[in-house]
């Protein structure tokens, strides 16, 4: 039986690494949800002051399914930030949200070139859970894994993702709260700027 593994969470997290070598290791299927959507054209056009794609979430599902149905591999790896959402819940295994810290987010997208606007809008969605509720709304709880990539290697994360796989660890999630511990510290405004 195939096992459809989701890895999402806000940009800078770590998703298309961790996905990319998960793929690797699992000699698994790789599906970047942008690369996809550009190639098959799947996109409605640009949103010019996000200076993102605006996806077709209907005709990206239908291509979805139709590539996990038709692929000869045992594993396929989906990495996008809106994996959840576009993923047919019957054929998903596992979904990997990736959570950071904000204020190692914030060192990544500056370092990474984004300007003050993305970040924080990027870093508001950290906080206020955004890839996290989408995965608990659109798939089974169980199936839902939140990890915390903070400070971690990535041959941490990959282990804490294989014990899920493999069995020895189960998927849980409520295990992070930016909001909580940046309101105690005083810095949720500098932050949460949306």
């Amino acid at each position: 039986m195939k096992r459809v593994i989701l890895i999402t969470g806000t940009p800078s997290v770590g998703k298309t690494t961790i996905a990319q070598i998960l793929a690797s290791l699992l000699n698994a299927k790789y599906i970047n949800l942008t690369e996809l959507a550009e190639k098959e054209q799947l996109t409605r056009g640009k949103d010019k002051k996000r200076n993102t794609l605006i996806i077709k979430e209907a005709k990206m599902r239908q291509k979805l399914e139709q590539i996990i149905t038709q692929t000869t591999a045992n594993d396929i790896i989906v990495d996008g930030h809106y994996a959840a959402a576009v993923t047919p819940t019957t054929l998903t295994g596992f979904v990997f949200v990736l959570r950071r810290n904000p204020k190692q987010l914030r060192e990544l997208m500056q370092k990474r070139g984004f300007n003050q606007s993305k970040q924080d809008e990027n870093i508001a969605a950290e906080i206020l859970d955004v890839c996290l509720i989408e995965a608990l709304r659109t798939q089974p709880k169980e199936r839902v894994c939140e990890l915390d990539v903070t400070g971690k290697s990535t041959d941490e994360v990959i282990k804490e993702i294989l014990f899920v796989l493999e069995g020895k660890n189960k998927c849980s999630t409520g295990i992070v709260d930016w909001l909580g511990s940046l309101e105690r510290e005083g810095k949720l405004h500098e932050y949460l700027r949306i």
